[in-house]
């Protein structure tokens, strides 16, 4: 499985942090994650620190990194 560019495969999960301007751009970024998350019913963790957003997406009932993060990491990415 090829991993995004610019995210890691930390053994459990795919794992990318993104740093936003200040604290509203990285919720709207958690708003615009969520949606996209929701439309492909594959949902990660999010951590939000002020201005930082990191994103973990494994597949929960497999236990294990799928096709279905790659597409997710790939639609994160995709969010202006």
């Amino acid at each position: 499985m090829d991993v995004p560019p610019g995210w890691a495969n930390d053994g459990k999960a795919l794992v990318k942090r993104f740093d936003r301007r200040n604290f509203n751009g990285a919720v709207s970024f958690v708003k615009a994650i969520a949606e996209v998350a929701n439309r492909l019913d594959h949902h990660p963790d999010i951590e939000l620190s002020w201005n930082i957003v990191t994103i973990r997406t494994w597949s929960h009932d497999v236990n294990a990194i799928t096709d279905r993060d790659v597409e997710l990491a790939k639609a994160i990415d995709a969010i202006p």
